[in-house]
């Protein structure tokens, strides 16, 4: 699987099914195993918008689907 392919897939959380973000990039370690997957997090207030960025280590995914990633409870 690529990364570009993460990237069309929503990130959902499990227990609330709320939508957590989008995926901008993957931390991997020196063997090549991927660590964890960066969100990033899109904030609305009354002024601006902001971008937050999550790190959701991967043993937080339950399942990646066609469509969807669901993850486990922040």
């Amino acid at each position: 699987m690529r990364l570009s392919d993460l990237q069309d897939k929503d990130v959902v959380d499990l227990k609330s099914g709320i939508k957590v973000g989008n995926i901008i990039d993957i931390k991997i370690d020196m063997n090549g195993t991927v660590t964890s997957l960066i969100l990033e997090r899109k904030r609305f207030s009354k002024l601006f918008m902001s971008n937050d960025e999550v790190d959701i280590p991967f043993n937080k995914i339950t399942k990646i689907g066609e469509d969807v990633i669901l993850i486990k409870e922040l």
